[in-house]
Order: structure tokens, then sequence, then C-alpha cells
């Protein structure tokens, strides 16, 4: 999930509600955090810590990880890459190989 720097934390227990499908109460009884606490936090009136978040994201069943930011630059390069690859692609031409021939099975006695 990208996010904004400012309000991260907030959109990202939001996300964690959202993918969870649990209300907050229950998040917050399952992360053993104190309900208004989470409410605080998910409003961005609070910014929780690290150990918090990872016990708001484990109460959902899921986990936090880290991750290499791909840059739009790099995307939109990517792109042009793999559509240059295609065109290529659709360029060669095609010779199909005819019908595979499979050697006999042999079978075995017993």
């Amino acid at each position: 999930m990208q996010t904004t720097d400012e309000g991260s934390a907030a959109e990202l227990i939001g996300e964690i509600a959202r993918r969870s499908k649990l209300k907050h109460s229950e998040l917050a009884r399952r992360a053993g955090i104190d309900r208004s606490v989470l409410s605080a936090y998910a409003r961005g009136r609070r910014q929780p810590s690290v150990t918090a978040m990872v016990r708001i994201a484990r109460g959902a069943g899921l986990q936090l990880e880290l991750a290499p930011v791909m840059e739009r630059e790099s995307l939109e390069r990517q792109a042009k890459i793999l559509e240059m690859v295609l065109d290529l692609a659709g360029s060669l031409p095609f010779k199909g190989r005819g019908e595979l021939k499979y050697p006999p099975l042999i079978r075995l006695s017993r």
C-alpha cells in the first residue's frame, strides 16, 4: 500500500481493518490495545510506535514487511521495454512444428 508521509499510520491502520474485515473494537482486542488508543491512531491524533503497528497487524492476521519502492519512471521504463519485446515477438516469423511425435510406450509385463 502506498501512503503519503502525513497520516500514513492512520491510512495503514485503515487498510489493515479493511483487509481483515474487522471492526476497530475487535482489532483493538486482538492486538491487545485499548479501543480508544486504536481509534486515536486511526484518526491520526496519535502516532503509534513500530511495536504497536506490528501488534495491530498481527491482531488482524497480517504482517508488516519492508519492500523497495518502485519509482514511477522505473515502472514506465519497464513497461516500454515489455512493449518493445512483445512487438519484436509479434514481428518474428512463426513456423509451426506440426504434430509432436512421442516415442512408443513400453509396456512392462509383471
